[in-house]
């Protein structure tokens, strides 16, 4: 049992670093500056998108099929789109503004998708050593772009700095509890797996078509914006492809 404990707080620490730097990154850029504040928030909505498109619809394809995949998606977008519906804007945008919802639904999305990262972590530590601390690092690079997509919607609202990183780490905590339960009982369910992968899909799809790239472009309606969508897009090919 100790060390299923010690494997959960490696899990813990490494996300957090990840989640972490991600949003130290974001955070680091004037918020006044509306092409550099475009210019993030386009390539995070590529990036998510290219990460979804590339790694977490695949992935969950090849655990579960495509039936259990869109069913994923689809209980992920409907949930998002409650969440959209049912949350009233003044409860989250009074005190900081229309971004921080978007942030609070993609922090949802990512949740979601570091839950089944947590169990993998959590499993490939009891099948051995070198897999346990290979995922675990590739997992913590994948983190950083994914911290910086829920940093940077909240940069354009009045949240301080601090709260932004702090909000952005709690990301994070799924993969935690993920490394438990995959440790614990080190063969979880591909079907249990595959919702999970599907619902990350479906959330982060709607947050970024509604949210991110649309609020990119009514920031700054240059060029740049666009050209910045397409580059955190083709960021997330390669990304994906050196971690496959």
């Amino acid at each position: 049992m100790q060390k299923i404990w010690i494997i959960t707080l490696f899990a813990s620490v490494v996300c957090s670093v990840g989640t972490g730097l991600g949003g130290v990154i974001a955070t680091s850029f004037k918020r006044s500056n509306k092409h550099i504040m475009s210019s993030i928030m386009g390539m995070a909505g590529g990036l998510m998108m290219s990460i979804v498109t590339f790694d977490l619809i695949p992935e969950a394809i090849r655990l579960g099929g495509m039936g259990k995949t869109l069913l994923g998606i689809f209980i992920g977008v409907v949930f998002t789109v409650l969440i959209d519906i049912l949350i009233p804007e003044d409860a989250i945008t009074k005190k900081y503004g229309k971004e921080a919802k978007t942030a609070a639904i993609m922090g949802i999305g990512l949740a979601a998708h570091n839950f089944p990262e947590g169990l993998a972590i959590g499993s490939g530590f009891m099948g051995g050593m070198n897999l346990g601390l290979e995922l675990s690092t590739v997992i913590a690079l994948h983190d950083i772009p994914e911290g910086a997509a829920v940093a940077s919607p909240l940069m354009q609202s009045s949240m301080p700095r601090g709260k932004i990183i702090f909000y952005t780490i709690l990301t994070a905590l799924p993969t935690a509890i993920g490394a438990f339960i995959g440790a614990y009982i080190s063969n979880i369910s591909n079907y249990f797996v595959t919702l999970c992968l599907g619902f990350a899909g479906g959330t982060m799809l709607y947050i970024v078509c509604g949210e991110l790239i649309p609020d990119s472009k009514n920031l700054y309606k240059g060029v740049l914006s666009t050209l910045s969508i397409i580059v955190g897009f083709v960021l997330g090919l390669i990304i994906t492809s050196i971690f496959n």
